[in-house]
């Protein structure tokens, strides 16, 4: 049973943000939380992500990035990472948390691209993105 997810992207103030708070709001009986592979430690989220997130009554203006940190995997069911490089990287860090380490695109087979610095459209794609990989992990979460 999938209880705890930890979703990741590069700098904790975009995409996964943007995941996290999705998830929280969809699935209020797990436990989410988001981290960056090269975090700014403690950097608010990107406006356009709490924007977007805003437009949608989900509140991720209290977010703070944090780095990514081997006791987090080891206790998340489920790492969702934005891209195969990252879910790579993450695997060949931690090659004992192997089998839980996955895209939130993975169902799709689609990447989510980073929005960072490259305006609201951006910002817009990724969120589509993260929509379509989180519906399907959502409809995959009822049968794990």
């Amino acid at each position: 049973m999938i209880d705890s997810i930890l979703v990741v992207c590069a700098g904790n103030i975009c995409r996964s943000p943007m995941a996290e708070g999705i998830l929280r709001a969809r699935r209020p009986d797990k436990t989410v939380a988001s981290a960056g592979l090269s975090a700014v430690i403690g950097h608010e989220a990107d406006m356009c992500a709490i924007g977007l997130l805003q437009s949608r009554g989900i509140d991720i203006s209290a977010h703070r990035a944090r780095q990514l940190v081997s006791w987090q995997c080891l206790h998340a069911d489920l790492i969702l990472t934005m891209d195969r490089k990252q879910k790579t990287t993450i695997q060949g860090w931690l090659p004992h948390v192997r089998g839980k380490v996955f895209r939130v695109g993975e169902f799709v087979d689609i990447d989510i691209d980073d929005p960072y610095r490259k305006g609201s459209r951006a910002f817009e794609h990724a969120l589509e993105r993260i929509d379509v990989g989180l519906n399907a992990w959502i409809s995959k979460m009822e049968t794990l």
